[in-house]
């Protein structure tokens, strides 16, 4: 760890100055921001048994989070991270899905410690902000608005926002577009290697939480520039750029 490296960060192996100066900061939704792990669980369980099959555990159903609702539903019915299910039973899954996880939507989500207080030291910071998700649109604005963390965005990306999603990286790269800066000028936080992968791609700067869901993987595995217990914690670690 290098002179400007801060003692909460775990860098990576090509060690990165702090603090990072920046323009704009770019946020993940699940397992960054939110904790929806219950709710996607207990909407995922209401569509097992609707079908007939067997409820999953939390856990297992945790591991399944990270790229978009359809893969959590083939996911759930494979009990696998990669199988396929049969078709028709997938396109009969996919809308009872949706319907429960309506209902299910903002029982037990809740911001992340850190979270309501790294939003505000950014914004007070006067950082560019955006919420960049897998998640469908329908889902996505309806839970930052529950949440009471919507109008902190100027721009919300969610995963069929754009002809591509996660870990490709075209929403970072029209998120700098939509604030006219370089990729350089970009912070992305996420849990997963999904971010890692789509910052890395877009040429953007990338901290990970280590308490989201990332398939169940360590996110000390990842190619990031730090690993962050929170989103305050992060804002320790870079600097506006004007």
């Amino acid at each position: 760890m290098n002179k400007n490296s801060s003692p909460f960060a775990d860098t990576a192996a090509v060690e990165t100055a702090f603090p990072l100066l920046i323009k704009a900061v770019m946020i993940d939704l699940d397992g960054t921001l939110l904790d929806t792990a219950h709710d996607l669980a207990a909407a995922a369980n209401m569509m097992l048994r609707e079908l007939g099959r067997a409820e999953l555990p939390l856990e297992t159903i945790q591991s399944y989070i990270g790229k978009g609702i359809q893969k959590l539903v083939k996911r759930s019915l494979t009990g696998s991270l990669d199988n396929e299910p049969d078709a028709e039973l997938f396109e009969r899954a996919m809308p009872i899905y949706e319907r429960d996880y309506m209902q299910t939507l903002c029982i037990d989500t809740q911001p992340y410690p850190g979270v309501m207080e790294g939003l505000n030291a950014l914004r007070e910071a006067g950082f560019h902000l955006a919420c960049i998700t897998n998640k469908a649109e329908a889902f996505t604005l309806p839970l930052l608005r529950a949440t009471k963390l919507l109008d902190y965005f100027e721009i919300v990306l969610s995963g069929d926002s754009l002809p591509k999603k996660k870990p490709d990286p075209m929403p970072l790269l029209h998120a700098c577009k939509h604030f006219d800066i370089q990729p350089h000028e970009m912070l992305l936080i996420g849990d997963s290697l999904n971010d890692a992968e789509a910052a890395r791609a877009a040429g953007c700067h990338v901290f990970c939480v280590p308490y989201g869901y990332n398939e169940g993987r360590d996110v000390r595995e990842l190619d990031c520039d730090a690993i962050v217990t929170s989103v305050y914690d992060a804002t320790k670690l870079i600097r506006k750029l004007s």
